[in-house]
């Protein structure tokens, strides 16, 4: 692919910023696994001692099999509240352009599946404040019961 001169500017000054951005991704990375990891209901990401992770996103598993509630209710009463969640990892059998294979082929796709029932990737951007993703989590915690 070919940047154009704009494209390839863009590119250089937002390099200059990328510690700073992973660093914040890295802090309110951090007030949520504070938030979740002591608590059994959420499973948070899980990091390698050996890695450095980014956060590019924060992909939160909620054990809605163990709860009274389901994954759609908790995505409405999230958005109820103005929080965007979003889902990632769809399983390639649950793709549009896959889902008339999946049956002829019968993927085995266990884990896939339970991951996929369970993650939501919640906020996690420069621009979020402490304050507010520790509200995010506080809010989770009260919802997902």
């Amino acid at each position: 692919y070919r940047l154009t001169d704009f494209q390839a500017a863009l590119g250089l000054s937002q390099i200059k910023r990328l510690n700073s951005f992973v660093k914040k991704r890295r802090l309110i990375a951090e007030i949520y696994n504070k938030k979740f990891q002591n608590d059994e209901r959420f499973i948070i990401p899980k990091v390698n001692k050996k890695v450095f992770h980014s956060y590019h996103l924060y992909p939160l598993q909620i054990k809605f099999e163990k709860l009274k509630i389901s994954k759609n209710f908790f995505f409405i009463k999230m958005l109820k509240k103005n929080i965007k969640l979003q889902v990632h990892y769809i399983p390639i059998p649950y793709q549009p352009i896959y889902r008339k294979y999946a049956k002829k082929f019968n993927f085995e796709i266990s884990n896939a599946k339970k991951f996929y029932n369970r993650e939501f990737s919640i906020p996690i951007y420069f621009d979020l404040k402490p304050s507010q993703a520790s509200y995010i989590a506080n809010l989770i915690k009260r919802i997902a019961i």
